[in-house]
């Protein structure tokens, strides 16, 4: 499912036939029908009752018609905002944990650079702990973290992603052919825990509501040293996608399989003071994410 998708069941729902929807969006008549054939294949239901006298919504249809509007206005949204605040100059100051500065960050600053280009963030990489001190200090005006580690009422936050967590078996290991594990079964094998980001903590907490307890065979903060051990086969883990790569540094491939006890997500967010009100550059860089990430589930 795409944007044109979703144009060209507005447009049809809109005139009441394909003909019509054709000459209004200036595209073939098979477009039209291709694209709604593609939309309908997709959601497993039809859309439309077809007739002599043309196209008309089903019930799904209608209901698909209120998400395809509300989508369609988002987009329209963020393109206002982008022309209304490309020229803006300000100035916000950034802070960001090791696990989003590495695997989350990057991507968004080079469209943040293009979108706003008279936006100057001063970025700094900081642990929970500082990023909680800094913030309630005013030396950092936002920061992007792992909203599932945060637990300060005096903090507000927003969870822009949840990153399931699964587990990291190497191709050979008798796991990896498996949907899924349970816990009794990884009990058995070694285990290279990843410190980094609270991870170990993390990890253990959501362990000890199994019954059994991981056998670790080595603790690092190093992801890529969790990566090559797992693709070696020198131990499992489990970890979040975000942070999944298939292959290790030395090319040997990285499987993952799901827990049959479900594992918790890993969230990655917004932080900022409560009360405090956020000024043009931390705003900016809020809706920036929001409307990203909004747009994303679809």
């Amino acid at each position: 499912m795409n944007l044109r998708h979703l144009k060209y069941f507005v447009a049809t729902a809109e005139t009441g036939q394909v003909s019509r929807a054709a000459r209004a969006l200036s595209i073939s008549q098979s477009a039209v029908t291709g694209a709604i054939t593609d939309l309908e294949r997709e959601v497993g239901t039809e859309l439309f009752s077809r007739s002599p006298r043309g196209m008309e919504p089903t019930a799904a249809g209608r209901e698909f018609l209120s998400g395809a509007y509300e989508i369609l206005s988002r987009l329209d949204e963020m393109r206002a905002l982008a022309r209304r605040s490309s020229s803006l100059s300000a100035k916000v100051r950034l802070a960001a944990t090791y696990t989003v500065m590495g695997y989350f960050l990057p991507r968004h600053l080079e469209r943040l650079a293009r979108l706003h280009p008279n936006l100057e963030i001063d970025l700094l990489e900081l642990n929970r702990a500082e990023i909680e001190i800094s913030l309630r200090e005013g030396s950092i005006d936002i920061a992007l973290l792992l909203t599932s580690n945060l637990d300060a009422a005096d903090l507000a936050s927003e969870t822009l992603l949840r990153s399931p967590r699964r587990l990291w078996v190497a191709s050979g290991h008798r796991f990896a052919s498996r949907t899924e594990v349970g816990f009794d079964e990884i009990a058995q094998c070694d285990y290279i825990m990843l410190t980094v980001d609270e991870a170990a903590q993390t990890t253990r907490r959501y362990w000890s509501g199994t019954g059994h307890a991981p056998r670790i065979r080595l603790e690092t903060s190093a992801v890529e040293a969790v990566r090559s051990m797992v693709a070696n086969d020198r131990g499992v883990t489990i970890l979040s996608d975000m942070v999944h790569r298939p292959f290790s540094l030395e090319g040997r491939r990285i499987r993952t399989v799901t827990t049959s006890m479900p594992v918790p997500t890993m969230d990655v967010g917004l932080a900022w003071r409560r009360g405090v009100e956020l000024g043009p550059g931390a705003e900016l860089l809020a809706h920036y994410f929001r409307y990203s990430f909004d747009a994303s589930l679809f």
